[in-house]
């Protein structure tokens, strides 16, 4: 519930925190029952807290930013003041780097991805997940599985894809390899406008 004197900029943060909550946690394909074991927190409230139906007090967002490994001001997507400037703090996640390129927690999320030769280790695992992914490989070699396919991706090569669809993708090369990645945790897809050809 707000409260009166909340500002404009405060509510808009706290609105945003389920839906960055749920992204967090789809993100790292984690089920409400596997966070819930990690946090104390129970799997209703945590599906509260992800609709917007409950606030979210400071112990559970302590609780919350601990199971993801994230600073609480990260974990809540705090607004910094006076700098427009995106400063991407890594994240280390199956032997890969990935740096966060947006900041709202809502809609198509941007990330960069560094994957060095060998990774992630051992056989594919596949997953499945809520969203919709669109992968861009900038240098190296990228190997996909999706389904039944298993393609190599080289750079200037494009991929996209429902997450429903089981899918892995890691380091096919003996060179590091540099991809960017658009993803929309709720299905939304990315629209790439071009000008009319006038011709």
């Amino acid at each position: 519930m707000r409260t009166p004197d909340e500002s404009p900029d405060l509510r808009g943060v706290m609105d945003a925190v389920g839906p960055r909550l749920r992204t967090l946690r789809t993100g790292r394909g984690v089920t409400l029952a596997q966070l819930s074991e990690a946090t104390g927190i129970s799997p209703s409230t945590l599906s509260r807290l992800e609709s917007g139906q409950r606030r979210p007090t400071l112990e559970l967002l302590l609780l919350l930013a601990r199971a993801h490994q994230l600073p609480l001001d990260e974990l809540v997507n705090a607004p910094t003041t006076g700098d427009p400037r995106i400063h991407p703090r890594p994240i280390s996640r199956h032997g890969q780097t990935i740096l966060p390129l947006t900041r709202r927690p809502g809609g198509i999320q941007a990330f960069k991805h560094l994957i060095p030769p060998g990774a992630p280790t051992g056989s594919p695992t596949l997953q499945t997940h809520e969203g919709y992914e669109w992968l861009y490989v900038l240098s190296g070699r990228l190997r996909l599985i999706l389904g039944d396919q298993d393609v190599t991706l080289t750079p200037g090569e494009v991929a996209e894809f429902d997450t429903h669809i089981p899918h892995w993708f890691g380091n096919a090369g003996a060179e590091p390899v540099e991809i960017l990645s658009l993803f929309g945790p709720q299905g939304e897809r990315a629209h790439v406008r071009t000008r009319p050809n006038t011709r």
